[in-house]
């Protein structure tokens, strides 16, 4: 154990001392810093003599992680529980599925801090400085990442990242963990096999990407999913999945693609499912437009406080594309028949509610009757789910039919 001890003790003395002159070797150089460049570069330092092979390869890591990564915040975004990680000057606060809590991470300065924002944002391909003080990207893994610097960020730095799992779910792991009810899980297992159209709303972090992907992931083999993502985050699994990204404008301000353009395109790729990530601006008209021209079973999600809130949340994105109120509603109803509302609680994410979009009153405006609600049961929109489910050829599970009165 004493020998231990003293490996300890020489590697914290002497680690930092190797970490900041192979830092400034890759950044006086301009090599490129790969694992295998970086921990030759560790050997070939004197103090590294003492270190054994775990040793230096822990600290290459380290070292790679400041030249071309996370640098502190590479061990968190590693964290397969973290979902969150932000940056409020030199403090730092992590969410793990239960709320955000502060980590014991110390980042250095203001100026250290930002330095790591901007090697981040170079990373892919964007601009952060005092003409661009803010910027919005997507880290190779998937991480997506945005950045604000003073004096727009009045205490900053600021640096939000939320994490990519590559891990998809399956309707059995959401049922295991507590996010959907096992006795709704049927429910949604039948709209999907039912081709009905549907929008998984709720607010941000409340797991409306990953149902989704779940969702995707029950849709027969032999049929095509298109994504169309502002960012790729839906990874289902499924055989036949092809996806398109909007791309930002350049550092020139030009290239841009928006979902609008690639909602278009989905529609001359022959899908059998159309997928719009995160309905939020225009493209709301071209997607209502493609589920009225027979491409049933689509679906998407859509940031909503409460199901009852979504009429009006596509109104407005519809106004955008200059689609009138009648006109929208009466694509809405045509198109849409389900939505699937999920919530962020102290003990995680949940399946809220599952409503119907029917049509209300004389100008037959789009109106939201839930079907089930958690702690609920049943609703009055359960009939007209379970009538939805038996016109396509789907039997209504249990959930959603009246109890049988035996006089």
């Amino acid at each position: 154990m004493t020998a231990y001890a003293g490996l300890g003790s020489r590697q914290s003395a002497t680690a930092p001392s190797v970490a900041d002159r192979v830092r400034h070797r890759f950044a006086v150089d301009g090599v490129e810093a790969t694992p295998a460049a970086v921990v030759q570069a560790v050997r070939s330092e004197p103090g590294a003599a003492v270190l054994g092979d775990t040793a230096v390869l822990r600290l290459a890591d380290r070292v790679r992680d400041q030249l071309v990564g996370a640098g502190p915040l590479a061990p968190l975004l590693a964290d397969p529980d973290v979902t969150d990680v932000l940056v409020n000057g030199r403090a730092v606060w992590v969410d793990r599925g239960a709320g955000l809590q502060r980590a014991p991470i110390v980042l250095g300065d203001h100026e250290e801090v930002r330095r790591l924002a901007q090697r981040l944002a170079a990373a892919c391909g964007r601009r952060l400085d005092d003409g661009q003080p803010y910027a919005d990207a997507r880290l190779p893994d998937g991480t997506r990442l945005h950045a604000v610097l003073p004096p727009v960020a009045a205490e900053g730095p600021y640096l939000s990242l939320r994490t990519f799992r590559h891990r998809p779910f399956r309707l059995e792991d959401l049922v295991e963990h507590g996010t959907v009810p096992p006795t709704i899980a049927p429910v949604l297992a039948a709209i999907v096999a039912a081709r009905l159209a549907y929008l998984v709303t709720g607010g941000t972090g409340s797991g409306k990407t990953t149902l989704l992907a779940t969702l995707l992931g029950m849709v027969p083999p032999t049929e095509r999913i298109v994504l169309v993502e502002d960012a790729a985050e839906l990874r289902p699994l499924h055989p036949h999945v092809v996806a398109l990204q909007a791309r930002t404008a350049n550092v020139e301000g030009a290239g841009a693609i928006g979902l609008t353009d690639l909602v278009r395109q989905a529609l001359r790729m022959r899908p059998d499912r159309l997928i719009v990530g995160e309905c939020r601006g225009a493209e709301i008209v071209d997607l209502l437009g493609a589920l009225n021209t027979g491409h049933d079973g689509g679906a998407g999600t859509l940031h909503a406080n409460a199901p009852a809130d979504v009429p009006a949340r596509l109104e407005a994105l519809g106004l955008l594309g200059g689609l009138p109120r009648a006109a929208l509603h009466a694509q809405v109803v045509a198109a849409l028949q389900v939505v699937l509302q999920v919530r962020r609680t102290d003990r995680g994410r949940v399946l809220e509610s599952v409503s119907v979009l029917l049509p209300a009153g004389e100008d037959r405006l789009a109106t939201v009757v839930p079907a089930w609600r958690r702690g609920h049961g049943a609703g009055p929109g359960a009939t007209a789910l379970a009538r939805m489910l038996a016109v396509r050829g789907v039997t209504a599970p249990a959930v959603l039919r009246p109890p049988v009165v035996t006089p």
